[in-house]
């Protein structure tokens, strides 16, 4: 059969520029603050990029499909209904699933095959996942439905398309998914709430069945046909909207750490003469490149440093700490950019099984698979420890009398009396302990499934759940060195710090008080944690010395 199903998707090796049509303000990806957004992403044929997703994920944005997308839907709803009806066996349209695939279903049971398919298969359970996850992996699904390789009709993905617009959230849960078939069980719980079953969250992100927040939206539920239940539910869409929206927060943190390290630097009296970039040439990393230019930017016009630059200094070289502070992010940065071309080419991938073909076969294969991403989501982790691990070891540096070249013990305003900093160095080493929990591998694990017919599995999803985690410890350690060193930097007075860390301390302080005698941290520490999540911090530095790398 020739059928014209639309272009098959083209492979990026990173991440393309966003195509939606307006950015307001940001929505949350919690429960309880509403969605409300005019913006809309056109979802077509070909791949999405890391800022559409992160646009519906995290501020709310709408869809639209694209009439491409609408024509090749068509096209392959018209090549599974030619099988439909073909007294051969074919996967997914006239057979059982998974290890009971050698069944052959009779039409009249075939819708009920889709009902029992979904049904069964949103097993998850345990805490519900964020709000932001459960959006990405939709809008990815939907940009995977709208290839026109999955055969489902014109009217699910527009009813998936309107679900999603309206701010109508599926309740999905923590555990269930193995990575492969891919995320089954989440997809299930999404596709459950398209046909107006289980629990969702509605815009308000108030809990209530599925039928009457889609009957709110003016949604009418989906009754699935032939090969919709599989479509639904079968890609690595959980895993890839994490590690997307994982990337979107590391490109944050990995400046923050930089501006964070060169605050500790600044503090301890240290020296930017390693960051030269001859000497960072020799070894021609480009993520410790951008790194040791983004520290030596930032520390442009310090009286700090400059005031042990003498020949009298008996100053040789730093701590590893400070001194090959360009050296661990730089090695963190290359990693983010190669997990940014793995979820690239996944943004480009058409992933169900069976799928329909641009000459119009359908074939079985294994696609789904989510070991790609399972090992970029591990391999971020890693690097997310090694960088929290940097960070505290520079801020204990601060609070040692034997190390800090001056500083009072613990940054205490009457140490003794007062116990400074010394416990916000406790909590930031109880963190990085569990960072370093986090990232042993799940990828390297496997558990035998469906009657040993999915033997492999990749475990991607659980990949994913830690790497979420472990971003928001490493988010918490930058903030409590960012607290630290901005109380050392005010200590070093009369001193000057450069012109850019000195704006991320006026930043920070209209959060946090300055120097002073003991007061409660938790509600400081949770403050900084604000300021390094909002961005503050690198918008203070940028705004002296101009974006940073």
């Amino acid at each position: 059969m020739d059928v014209a199903l639309g272009a098959p998707r083209v492979s990026y090796g990173g991440m393309e520029k966003s195509s939606v049509t307006a950015v307001p303000e940001r929505s949350s990806g919690g429960h309880g603050v509403p969605i409300v957004s005019l913006e809309r992403v056109p979802v077509g044929v070909g791949p999405l990029s890391r800022d559409d997703v992160v646009a519906v994920a995290r501020r709310g944005a709408g869809v639209v499909l694209t009439p491409e997308a609408e024509a090749a839907v068509a096209a392959s709803r018209t090549v599974v209904e030619a099988l439909a009806d073909d007294p051969v066996p074919h996967y997914g349209v006239s057979t059982g699933f998974g290890a009971l695939a050698n069944r052959h279903i009779p039409p009249g049971l075939r819708a009920e095959l889709q009902r029992s398919l979904v049904r069964s298969h949103a097993a998850g359970s345990g805490p519900e996942v964020e709000r932001e996850v459960v959006r990405a992996m939709q809008l990815l699904r939907l940009s995977t439905l709208a290839t026109g390789r999955t055969g489902v009709r014109r009217s699910t993905v527009l009813a998936y398309a309107a679900m999603l617009t309206a701010g109508v959230t599926p309740v999905v849960c923590e555990y269930g998914s193995l990575g492969c078939s891919g995320d089954l069980a989440p997809l299930a719980s999404c596709a459950l709430a398209l046909t107006g079953e289980g629990m969702v969250r509605d815009p308000e992100g108030v809990l209530r069945p599925a039928h009457e927040a889609l009957a709110a939206a003016g949604i009418e539920p989906v009754t699935l046909r032939e090969k919709e239940g599989l479509a639904l539910i079968n890609g690595t869409d959980g895993m890839l909207g994490m590690l997307l929206l994982a990337c979107d927060d590391l490109d944050l943190l990995l400046r923050t750490a930089d501006v964070t390290a060169a605050m500790s630097l600044e503090a301890l009296l240290g020296t930017d003469d390693p960051f030269a970039a001859d000497l960072q040439a020799l070894r021609p990393h480009p993520g410790q490149a951008m790194s040791a230019a983004n520290m030596r930017a930032v520390l442009t016009g310090s009286a700090l440093v400059a005031s042990h630059r003498n020949p009298g200094s008996t100053r040789v070289q730093d701590a590893y700490s400070l001194r090959c502070a360009p050296q661990v992010h730089g090695a963190a940065r290359d990693t983010l950019a190669h997990a940014e071309t793995v979820a690239g080419r996944e943004l480009a991938a058409a992933i169900d099984n069976p799928v329909v073909t641009l000459d119009g076969r359908v074939e079985s294969n294994g696609n789904f698979h989510g070991a790609p991403l399972a090992y970029v989501l591990d391999f971020l982790a890693i690097a997310v420890a090694d960088l929290a691990s940097i960070s505290e070891r520079r801020t204990d540096r601060h609070l040692d009398v034997a190390r800090s070249h001056g500083l009072p013990a613990f940054l205490a305003d009457d140490a003794g009396v007062d116990s400074g900093y010394m416990i916000a160095q406790y909590t930031q080493a109880a963190v990085v302990a569990e960072l370093k929990r986090l990232a042993v591998p799940a990828s390297v694990d496997s558990i035998p499934s469906s009657a040993l017919h999915e033997d492999h599995v990749s475990l991607g999803w659980s990949a994913a759940r830690k790497l979420r985690r472990a971003v928001d410890g490493l988010r918490r350690v930058l903030a409590i060195e960012l607290l630290i060193a901005a109380r050392a930097l005010d200590m070093r007075r009369p001193l000057e710090a450069a012109p850019a860390t000195a704006a991320v301390v006026a930043a920070l302080r209209k959060e946090v008080a300055g120097p002073g005698p003991d007061r409660h941290l938790g509600p400081e520490i949770d403050a900084a944690v604000h300021v390094v999540e909002a961005g503050e911090v690198v918008a203070a530095a940028e705004s002296v010395v101009g974006p940073l790398s």
